[in-house]
């Protein structure tokens, strides 16, 4: 019998050094579909939802303190991937939590488990793609300050899978959805075209992520005899999430939104 995956997957969570967590990540990927690994239950305490594993560096700050640089500079393309950078690093934490705090005891299948391995390990490398590009600036993620505001809906939803799937990847990856295209434009238009591919790239696989986060939604509703579409805004009401336009419709389409659930939510 292999480690547990749930154990694996806390244990990248838990990690605070950014290199160790990213080589974590696609060991846990590896070792998975290798079958090393067991969808066993965890022999090792739960990582604290409110306590995961992040380093020392970035400062963390509210929103709106963040700072905001025209793309048209250097430094304000370094901060701008810097940011996206951030993101994607919680991602894979956001991830790597799926795995660890659902993939056992819940009844989901392992269809589950794979699903979010593969993504934490898209994150990861999304992670890097960044990096790579504040490179070029010398800049190193962590010299920037950033915000926190993606794991606040860990924290809401650690409960329970239903409302994981809906407030995580629904909301905060599908956001990414609609503001990437933005980004793309502003930066194209002043000749950044090595970060447009990264972003392209991004993008692309993002829809994906979203659609996991839809698809395993819609299992959960049909095992509780709930219908999607009303769960789904019954839980941004108890949760006091807001949606605002403009949206990706296109792209939350291909990720598993409906046209009528988009017009009901004010979207489209």
């Amino acid at each position: 019998m292999g480690a547990s995956v749930v154990d694996v997957a806390g244990a990248a969570l838990a990690e605070t050094d950014v290199d160790a967590k990213l080589a974590a990540t696609r060991a846990l990927r590896a070792d998975w579909g290798a079958g090393a690994l067991e969808l066993a239950a965890p022999t090792q305490a739960m990582v604290p939802v409110d306590r995961p594993g992040v380093p020392t560096r970035p400062l963390l700050v509210h929103p709106r303190d963040v700072p905001r640089r025209p793309v048209g500079s250097e430094a304000g393309r370094a901060a701008l991937v810097h940011a996206v950078a951030h993101i994607e690093l919680t991602a894979v934490n956001l991830a790597l939590d799926a795995v660890h705090r659902f993939g056992w005891g819940w009844g989901l299948p392992v269809e589950y488990v794979g699903d979010w391995v593969r993504v934490a390990d898209e994150e990861a490398r999304h992670f890097s793609l960044l990096t790579d590009r504040l490179a070029t600036w010398d800049v190193a993620y962590g010299d920037l300050p950033a915000h926190d505001g993606q794991w606040a809906m860990a924290v809401k939803s650690a409960g329970e899978p239903l409302a994981r799937m809906a407030l995580v990847p629904r909301v905060n990856e599908a956001r990414g959805l609609d503001v990437t295209p933005g980004m793309v434009r502003r930066l194209r238009a002043v000749g950044d075209e090595a970060t447009v591919a990264v972003l392209e790239v991004i993008l692309a696989e993002e829809v994906g992520h979203v659609e996991v986060g839809s698809r395993w939604f819609a299992h959960l509703c049909a095992d509780r005899s709930l219908e999607p579409e009303a769960e789904f805004r019954r839980l941004l009401d108890e949760h006091g999430v807001a949606l605002h336009p403009p949206a990706n419709v296109e792209a939350r389409l291909r990720a598993g939104f409906s046209l009528a659930e988009l017009e009901h939510l004010g979207l489209a």
